[in-house]
């Protein structure tokens, strides 16, 4: 995605609560002040490309046990200097899943979420401005995969809530999914 596509793209979103109207205005002041915004060298932070999949028939979404922070996460990562985020969503979306029938429903973001990446190892803490996007497997019967990313991989009609190891922003996509579902 060239900037100013991202830049477009993010000015025409219309987040649904405070938290990411002000990730949203994070996101564009960061896409505004930094040149190599898409390079995860950059010791501040840097964008990533990230989605909600579903499975082929709208019913379940996939989330992975992320190996290194221990959460169930959507699925996403860095961009390596690619500008375009959606690519750099259904890229990782392939590696972290296994599945080669992917595709977006929509170039349209889907959700925005500026977090805090504890320092790890010798990676210091940065930020991740992460774009995401509604993404659908196209094949019922293709097997997931779990890769050297995760612990684990699933497919869920809702969120784990019994599990205390959630990412926090699992309900908001879940909300935003069904609400989704239902136009």
């Amino acid at each position: 995605m060239h900037r100013d596509l991202l830049k477009s793209k993010l000015e025409r979103y219309n987040p649904d609560n405070l938290e990411e109207i002000n990730d949203k205005q994070k996101m564009l002041d960061f896409l505004h002040t930094c040149e190599n915004c898409f390079d995860n060298a950059v010791s501040f932070g840097h964008f990533t490309g990230t989605c909600w999949l579903v499975n082929n028939d709208n019913t379940q979404f996939l989330l992975t046990l992320h190996r290194k922070i221990g959460l169930w996460l959507t699925l996403g990562g860095h961009a390596d200097g690619c500008n375009d985020l959606i690519q750099v969503a259904l890229r990782e979306a392939h590696e972290e899943s296994g599945l080669s029938h992917i595709d977006a429903v929509s170039s349209d973001i889907f959700d925005v979420d500026v977090h805090l990446i504890e320092k790890q190892n010798d990676v210091p803490a940065h930020y991740h401005f992460d774009v995401r996007f509604l993404l659908r497997t196209s094949d019922r019967n293709e097997d997931i995969k779990i890769s050297n990313e995760s612990k684990d991989l699933r497919w869920f009609s809702e969120p784990p809530y019994n599990f205390s190891n959630l990412g926090s922003d699992i309900p908001r996509l879940f909300r935003k999914w069904k609400k989704f579902q239902k136009n």
